[in-house]
């Protein structure tokens, strides 16, 4: 074989190993945090690449990456899944596929004994505002419980301070996150953190993968999917070690390996078991519409399945 014929061949493989190769854009929320883990590690360890993908994550809030998906900018965002529930109610041919949180971290936090949610009758409860998967969950709550706001007690909007708010003594109980809010509270009062479980009234998923209309085609999703599966068993088998690979991209201040050991028995479930890390419930999302219903927030008939699938997700990967 002359040097040029083998210069052409050389030349001809990387050619073809470059073809197929695709960029594939995720939007990942805020700013970098330890939350994000799970795509961090499936990146570092090779598992994006290994489905022949280089992937790239843009951080932002999701009303600002939510349009960058529809306009083709991102091929996929990590939102809450009431994100994908409302842009595709307003015509955005988006869908919900995989979800990082079997268990919404949403939960109602205070320094005094909270044995239901009848405990918050004639108390503020502190919200971060009238949006988002908490606001959602807690008006389910009350509902389930009877109360009303302004009647009952008093719903506070306190803004992402829900902390202070509840050490100050402004409110008497908050929304929050029971793998970050929960944590913080403790450590800065040294005092035992009653929570209130709400997902009994609201048992919706937390934050996973959505995708639009163009991405969802082809085989893109299933191979962006099981990257990130494989992604969140590293992380669930060990978070320490996936903590210390991660803790580059969000560095000092995006959060503690405590923050990470809260949260992932919140990413596995029963259901994962049987169907797979990232799968979807389809009975949680079943009552969880039927809340958002009750709440006025869907029309009659919406139906949940309109809003998610688990085509994607692979069974094997428990």
């Amino acid at each position: 074989m002359t040097r040029l014929t083998l210069i052409a061949l050389t030349a001809l493989a990387l050619g073809t190993a470059g073809a197929q190769t695709r960029t594939v854009n995720i939007g990942l929320g805020y700013f970098p945090n330890v939350q994000f883990t799970p795509f961090y590690v499936a990146d570092k360890l090779g598992y994006f690449k290994a489905e022949g993908l280089t992937v790239k994550f843009q951080h932002g809030f999701i009303n600002e990456l939510m349009p960058l998906l529809l306009q083709g900018k991102l091929d996929f965002v990590v939102g809450d899944p009431e994100d994908a529930i409302f842009a595709r109610n307003q015509g955005a041919d988006v869908r919900y596929v995989m979800t990082m949180y079997q268990k919404n971290p949403v939960t109602v936090f205070s320094l005094s004994p909270l044995a239901s949610a009848a405990a918050l009758k004639g108390k503020t409860l502190g919200v971060p505002g009238p949006f988002g998967s908490s606001y959602n969950a807690v008006l389910a709550l009350l509902d389930d419980a009877g109360l009303k706001d302004g009647r009952d007690l008093k719903l506070a909007t306190v803004g992402f301070t829900q902390v202070d708010a509840v050490r100050g003594g402004r409110v008497d109980a908050a929304v929050g996150y029971v793998n970050n809010d929960v944590l913080n509270l403790a450590r800065a009062t040294g005092k035992k953190v009653y929570t209130l479980d709400v997902s009994g009234a609201y048992p919706m998923v937390g934050a996973g993968l959505i995708g639009s209309a163009k991405t969802l085609s082809g085989n893109l999703p299933g191979k962006v999917v099981r990257a990130s599966q494989r992604g969140l068993k590293f992380t669930v088998a060990d978070p320490a070690r996936a903590f210390t690979l991660a803790q580059p991209v969000f560095g000092a201040d995006g959060g503690t390996l405590e923050v990470l050991k809260a949260s992932t028995p919140l990413m596995t479930s029963a259901w994962t078991q049987q169907n797979g890390l990232g799968s979807s419930n389809p009975a949680a999302w079943s009552k969880a519409v039927a809340a958002l219903i009750q709440q006025g927030s869907l029309k009659e008939g919406a139906k949940a399945a309109d809003y998610y699938t688990n085509q994607y997700i692979s069974k094997t990967l428990k």
